[in-house]
């Protein structure tokens, strides 16, 4: 079963998990580094981009914004 644990990792690369954890053997893990609540992050609005412009890229979406231009 996946396991979600929320962790630190400081400027040394050492991890501290946030919440204890029992184990009864050694687990492989991936670690994901999330952004600080405090640094913009533009990953989310890259990865729709090809989404999104599949629509807002149509004649239909030009026509009717076409007052605003």
């Amino acid at each position: 079963m996946l396991q979600t644990i929320e962790a630190v990792i400081d400027i040394g690369g050492q991890i501290r998990l946030l919440e204890p954890i029992k184990l009864t053997k050694a687990k492989r893990a991936l670690v994901t580094l999330l952004n600080n609540e405090d640094e913009p992050s533009i990953e989310n609005a890259l990865l729709s981009e090809e989404t999104l412009g599949k629509d807002w890229n149509k004649h239909e979406e030009d026509k009717a914004w076409s007052h605003l231009q």
